[in-house]
């Protein structure tokens, strides 16, 4: 997998191009300069993570015949500054899977969320390395 950074503008701006060839949009915070034109890299983060659970969900559902008319994932993650650093990396995350549809059945979206987080996520994988990863579901009538 290869990605492309391309700076926009003077400041935090840039341009984002995967295989694909689909364009993201990053930038910092105002207060640093940042002009608020695109996402901030820990939001990314959080995006990716919460997506790629998204599509193995979606996936398994459609092969159980269930029928989703609204999906939607929050996700909240919590950081901590690393002594002596600027750092402040991800140490808790957790994702509110929110889905809503015709006759959905409770154990197959808890069955799917679990697949996709303990077993087909990378990104799950990845993060869960440094940060504690909960989930918890709610279907909506």
């Amino acid at each position: 997998m290869k990605i492309e950074m391309v700076r926009v503008d003077d400041a935090f701006h840039f341009e984002g191009t995967g295989s694909s060839s689909i364009k993201v949009h990053t930038d910092g915070s105002p207060e640093i300069g940042g002009q608020n034109a695109g996402v901030r890299p820990m939001e990314l983060l959080l995006m990716g993570l919460a997506s790629c659970s998204a599509i193995d969900v979606v996936l398994i559902l459609k092969k159980q015949r269930q029928e989703i008319t609204d999906f939607r994932i929050v996700a909240d993650g919590d950081r901590t500054e690393e002594e002596g650093t600027k750092r402040s990396p991800f140490r808790t995350i957790h994702l509110t899977f929110r889905l809503k549809g015709v006759d959905l059945d409770e154990s197959k979206i808890n069955r799917a969320i679990n697949l996709s987080m303990e077993k087909y996520c990378s990104a799950t994988a990845q993060l869960e390395a440094l940060a504690t990863i909960t989930h918890s579901v709610e279907i909506i009538d």
